[in-house]
């Protein structure tokens, strides 16, 4: 990400205007409002996901932004903002609604419609900017929940918040070609969450539907790695659909799901042993559902290149 500005780079008198230009003209045309006797402290961070755009504001002074009427109507693109709470707890409205959003929670909001949002004290958020065109909803109905929060609690939201939350701290670590995929699952699981707060999940393509469903297995099977028996027929239960549907999700990573478990489960086992310490390999290995230390070696080796324990040592030695 690319530092906009970070006021303790600024001289104190020009930190206000300073702010001011970033926020209005580069994030907006916006109005910021601010006492002009506090003293400000913050940072703004910009990058790009793709079509998404991404960026980190802090800031510990209480101040507000606002897209008003004639702000619209002197510049107007076609995008949706998501905020993220990071930490701390801002106020946002748009269409005769207000939100005080918690930690973890998002909202989103119409650039194209006069909205407000208000800091009373520190806070840190990740903001995306969104294309209309991006989100696989109608436009009314993105309209109908504007500035409601959406939690981690359950369904999309649980995996939307982890990864936005990712993305905005690892953004500059994702190759191109990694980044355009990221911008689609992040479009995918907003949709997605936004559709299940509206009851209309089957409103989404069927694309979408498919890759937001793939996403739910992928985190089911990581949070299961230790359970012996998880195996398709008990994956596609819990999702309900059929174990030939689970195959097909799968059949598009060019993967199969006994192998995708498999694959999970020694990575998981790698990055203990990379830790070190003297735990038992076998331990390790049971913990995440592979208790045939023999099996479990045979995999290891072959996946990585030596067994499990000359892995751990040769890690200790780095």
């Amino acid at each position: 990400m690319a530092v906009l500005i970070r006021t303790s780079d600024v001289p104190a008198k020009r930190r206000h205007d300073a702010w001011r230009s970033i926020v209005c003209d580069t994030l907006g045309p916006l109005d910021l409002r601010i006492d002009p006797d506090a003293p400000l402290r913050g940072e703004i961070e910009m990058g790009r996901l793709g079509a998404v755009g991404v960026g980190r504001i802090r800031t510990s002074t209480p101040h507000s932004v606002h897209r008003t009427a004639g702000l619209i109507h002197r510049d107007n693109p076609d995008l949706y903002r998501v905020v993220l709470a990071l930490s701390g707890s801002p106020r946002l409205a748009q269409d005769e609604r207000y939100t005080q959003l918690s930690r973890g929670e998002f909202a989103i909001y119409d650039f194209t419609r006069p909205y407000e949002l208000a800091y009373d004290s520190a806070v840190q958020l990740a903001v995306f900017s969104v294309p209309h065109d991006l989100l696989a909803l109608p436009a009314g109905s993105v309209a109908a929940l504007t500035a409601l929060p959406i939690s981690a609690d359950s369904g999309a939201g649980a995996l939307a918040v982890p990864l936005l939350r990712r993305v905005a701290t690892d953004l500059d670590t994702y190759a191109p070609a990694s980044a355009a995929r990221l911008s689609t699952v992040v479009t995918d699981l907003l949709s997605t969450a936004l559709a299940e707060r509206l009851e209309l999940t089957r409103a989404l393509p069927a694309d979408a539907r498919q890759r937001t469903l793939l996403l739910r297995v992928h985190a089911f099977i990581e949070q299961r790695l230790g359970e012996i028996d998880l195996d398709p027929g008990a994956i596609a239960a819990a999702h309900h659909i059929s174990v030939r549907y689970l195959h097909r999700l799968f059949e598009s990573e060019n993967t199969t799901v006994a192998a995708w478990i498999r694959q999970r489960r020694l990575e998981r086992c790698r990055a203990e042993l990379a830790r070190g310490g003297d735990k038992p390999v076998s331990a390790i290995a049971a913990r995440y559902g592979l208790p045939d230390s023999a099996h479990f070696s045979r995999l290891f080796r072959r996946a990585y290149g030596m067994p499990p324990a000359e892995y751990r040592r040769a890690g200790t030695v780095r």
